[in-house]
């Protein structure tokens, strides 16, 4: 069963561009060393407010990605521009 994340977070609007390009490597980094993500999007709900949505093929996979990445320098450095960061997992139960 696929598992969509949902990570919403506050940014200062200044540091859009570069959050942009570090989500990129994020995503770039995290497809390089582990299976399972299948889709990555980026969005901006208001100004200073936005949202992360990550599809994996299993919760086994985001699990392996969770263990991998709290060390890994690519995840910090998109994190450090970050603030107020909240994570929702949503296992997909029905698709049409």
């Amino acid at each position: 069963m696929s598992v969509i994340t949902v990570t919403r977070f506050q940014a200062d609007p200044a540091d859009a561009e570069e959050l942009r390009a570090r989500h990129a490597a994020l995503v770039s980094a995290t497809r390089a060393a582990l299976p399972g993500l299948t889709e990555a999007r980026l969005g901006r709900i208001d100004d200073s407010t936005w949202a992360g949505v990550w599809r994996w093929d299993s919760a086994a996979s985001l699990q392996a990605a969770r263990q991998a990445v709290p060390g890994d320098a690519t995840a910090a450095a998109a994190f450090a521009l970050t603030r107020e960061a909240t994570v929702d997992d949503i296992a997909v139960l029905d698709e049409h």
